[in-house]
């Protein structure tokens, strides 16, 4: 069984702000394109099977910089939906709904965590036939990443609340003894692919 390489495109201008992004269409910042650029000396000599992305630009853009071949873009690799709350801050939500929390609650006009859940859970059934010729590539965005590495390991989407990801970061799923684990998280480049055989315990 390969591994899934989960990397978070570099920043934009609503990425620095904070400003939930999800069906907006940005660009990279300056920043943010010199950020995917060292992801490439990191992914340098690496070999995929498949290389997946978003089909958002700034996701494209991150591969292409990163000199990735891509060979295929997903929707179901997008941002999760953050209807009527596109564009605002987590802090701008909280000064008309206190008690509002992506995770629990999701965005009224968009997903619910169980919705993300589902299409992430759909991803990862796709990716099985692949999984078993070697590593795949992911590039995408972070909550939708981040509820699939919590449905990787078999926890609810709500779970990815726990897992902080920041842009233009690595991030390895993989196996421990024939089980589901994290190998690496939030990590910014360099990041080896590691192997079972060669984990250290």
């Amino acid at each position: 069984m390969g591994q899934i390489l989960l990397i978070r495109h570099g920043e934009t201008t609503w990425s620095a702000s904070r400003r939930h992004t999800s069906y907006t269409d940005l660009e990279l910042t300056p920043d943010g394109e010199r950020q995917a650029r060292t992801l490439g000396s990191a992914l340098a000599g690496q070999r995929f099977v498949a290389v997946l992305t978003s089909p958002r630009n700034r996701a494209l853009r991150t591969a292409q910089l990163a000199g990735l071949t891509v060979t295929g873009t997903d929707e179901d690799l997008a941002e999760w939906n953050y209807g009527e709350y596109e564009g605002r801050t987590t802090a701008e939500i909280h000064d008309e709904h206190p008690s509002w929390s992506l995770w629990s609650d999701g965005c009224p006009g968009g997903e619910s965590p169980s919705q993300v859940g589902e299409r992430l859970d759909r991803l990862l059934t796709k990716l099985h036939p692949l999984l078993d010729r070697g590593t795949v590539a992911l590039v995408g965005h972070a909550h939708s990443m981040r509820v699939l590495a919590a449905r990787w390991i078999a926890l609810p989407p709500s779970a990815g609340g726990l897992l902080r990801l920041d842009t233009a970061t690595l991030s390895l799923l993989g196996q421990e003894h024939g089980r589901r684990v994290i190998l690496r998280w939030n990590q910014p480049a360099p990041l080896p692919v590691e192997t079972e055989s060669t984990a250290r315990h």
